[in-house]
């Protein structure tokens, strides 16, 4: 098939290195445009886009898809399909109509739970046991159309956002050409979603990244390892900012906030948290012990 692939971020990155290889051809990529970021506020290329070259593939990377000159450009492909992964633009019904076979989504959730823009991080701050990849037949409505293919994937105890990441975007790339073949052939019908169930994932905001130490240490185990690696939880210790990668939750009780011993325990308002891997501003990251020899936190420090 003649195919038009659509992400930004790296979750859609092996599905386009798969597709790539063969036997469908690969028409053009579309990703969101270069933006300034990191210090020097250098135009950074998208993960998808930084693919596509390497691959030798045609990039384009419009603003936007609403006007009339961009939804042409987008029909002169005369695709017959285009796979679309966390793009991070909202299609018009002229692009979804465009290709002869329509617009499929690859979604990291089990749909209808987490439609929206945030499913792996919302998952693993619910608590749940279980993420996994949809292959959708894309509408107007957000992550709403029929479903091709589901893939579960369990969460662990452990399991960051960066972990759960690899892995979805690893099964979305293996269940590709299943979901291609019975396209291909006529085979495949997709399943309307089920009206109960349904959770909007939303954006993360960046106020949702500061820890409040008064909450039960599970909940803030949660959050740590959601938005572990990025954008990473904080807390306050000695006047600067504190990033908390990795912890567990310990038995403990004390003021919330309070460090209860060593390497590092903070009292938390149920519960404690033993934190294994810190990050200072502007330092790499390291073990607690490697903080706590450069940057005493001895029991009794309140943490904000």
């Amino acid at each position: 098939m003649r195919l038009v692939v659509m992400g930004t971020a790296a979750f859609t990155v092996p599905s386009l290195e798969l597709l790539a290889r063969g036997p469908h051809r690969v028409l053009a990529v579309y990703t969101q445009p270069p933006r300034p970021a990191g210090r020097g506020h250098k135009e950074r290329r998208t993960a998808v886009h930084e693919s596509a070259l390497r691959l030798g593939l045609e990039v384009l990377t419009p603003g936007s898809l609403r006007g009339v000159e961009a939804q042409e450009i987008f029909r002169s492909h005369a695709a017959d399909l285009a796979v679309v992964g966390a793009y991070g633009l909202l299609l018009p019904r002229p692009v979804l109509e465009a290709p002869r076979l329509g617009c499929i989504n690859l979604h990291a959730s089990l749909l209808p739970r987490w439609r929206g823009a945030a499913p792996i991080q919302r998952a693993i701050m619910a608590g749940d046991e279980e993420s996994g990849v949809s292959i959708f037949q894309m509408e107007e409505g957000l992550d709403t159309g029929p479903v091709y293919a589901m893939e579960p994937v369990p969460i662990g105890p452990q399991t960051t956002a960066g972990d759960l990441h690899d892995r979805l975007a690893a099964t979305a790339a293996a269940m590709l050409p299943g979901v291609l073949e019975g396209l291909e052939a006529g085979t495949l019908r997709a399943v309307p979603q089920p009206e109960q169930g349904v959770i909007y994932a939303h954006k993360i905001r960046k106020e949702e990244a500061r820890l409040d130490l008064a909450r039960d240490a599970v909940e803030l185990d949660r959050q740590i390892r959601a938005f572990s690696p990025t954008p990473g939880s904080w807390c306050e210790a000695r006047g600067e900012r504190l990033l908390l990668l990795e912890a567990e939750p310990v038995d403990g009780s004390g003021e919330p906030g309070t460090v209860l011993e060593r390497p590092l325990t903070v009292a938390c308002g149920r519960g404690a948290l033993r934190v294994t891997r810190v990050q200072r501003a502007g330092r790499r990251p390291m073990s607690a012990e490697e903080l706590q020899r450069g940057f005493a936190l001895p029991p009794g420090t309140r943490l904000g």
